[in-house]
């Protein structure tokens, strides 16, 4: 019959699509792999942040062990430049 090659499968056209699914797959995997190890980092980040905070916040005094002078040298929180001129040393009393 002449319409024969409609109802045969063609063997190559599908390992080409199969390949190229591969292919693809394998591309999201990647990908999704990248954002994945991104999202581990700021979760870590964020962590560590909320650690730093809550320590300045809940900080009990520590007048009992040093006098009021010390306490006010070594806790006083510091101020953070956002742009490249961070000087150390910097406090908020400064």
């Amino acid at each position: 019959m002449t319409f024969d090659f409609l109802f045969r499968p063609n063997h190559t056209a599908y390992l080409k699509r199969a390949s190229a699914l591969l292919e693809e797959a394998q591309m999201a995997r990647i990908e999704h792999q990248a954002a994945a190890e991104h999202h581990s980092a700021l979760a870590r980040m964020y962590a560590e942040r909320v650690r730093r905070l809550e320590s300045e916040l809940y900080r009990q005094p520590r007048v009992a062990e040093h006098g009021p002078a010390d306490v006010l040298a070594d806790d006083r929180p510091q101020l953070y430049s956002l742009d490249g001129t961070r000087k150390p040393g910097l406090t908020s009393a400064t």
